[in-house]
């Protein structure tokens, strides 16, 4: 793949890590960081109460077992996205790395601070088959806490910030996968119960108060 501003990492030493060309990075050793604070948040940390996020409109989305698939896909997007600003597209890492590092160092510090939880989760499903019997192992390990804003949605945002952006991504077909991709992954939440509206809007009213900081100049600057 031939695009300009692609980084040639066969150079790449160690010592060279907090040079201009190569200091980016140093911003994915957050992703380490931020599992431990989440872990501690989740299994550690002790909390006296946990505030119930609910509203009337929750319980209108039937549970659907089938959007589990967009929501698993949030992995790949996001590790997809990072990959590839990571060879073709550094600028763009940079930027996507900013806005995850302070949208989800905000979601942290609301857990700690306001811990929330949602009780919308099915007691027993209604069918079952494969995708019902993956969702029961997931609501075993991940617990029903932490929920508002959403980081999934935060995170579906960010990559499809990124990608808006991105070299080699800026046909409108791409560009409408990645929105549409984004879109599905928030609505996906809601299906498998695993949110509540009111934190896909607050992740949502999150990620968009943080899209001028890293990613708001005009196209035009852009390619000036």
């Amino acid at each position: 793949m031939n695009i300009p501003g692609k980084v040639d990492y066969s150079g790449f030493r160690l010592k060279k890590l907090f040079s201009p060309e190569y200091r980016h990075i140093l911003l994915l050793l957050y992703w380490p960081l931020y599992g431990l604070v989440f872990l501690f948040l989740e299994r550690f940390h002790e909390v006296d109460r946990y505030f119930p996020v609910y509203c009337r409109l929750d319980d209108m989305i039937p549970f659907c077992e089938y959007f589990l698939i967009p929501y698993l896909f949030w992995f790949a997007l996001i590790f997809g996205m990072i990959v590839y600003t990571f060879f073709y597209d550094p600028d763009t890492l940079r930027r996507m790395m900013g806005f995850i590092i302070l949208t989800y160092s905000l979601a942290l510090f609301i857990y700690l601070v306001f811990p929330t939880c949602q009780q919308l989760r099915p007691v027993s499903f209604a069918r079952d088959n494969v995708f019902t019997r993956a969702l029961a192992g997931f609501y075993g390990y991940d617990t029903n806490t932490n929920v508002c804003p959403s980081i999934h949605v935060i995170g579906s945002f960010a990559a499809a910030f990124a990608a808006w952006r991105a070299r080699g991504l800026t046909k409108p077909l791409t560009r409408c996968f990645f929105v549409v991709c984004a879109v599905l992954i928030c609505i996906s939440t809601l299906f498998i119960k695993q949110h509540s509206i009111i934190d896909v809007l607050a992740g949502a009213a999150v990620s968009f108060a943080a899209y001028p900081l890293f990613f708001g100049e005009r196209e035009d600057e852009r390619d000036g």
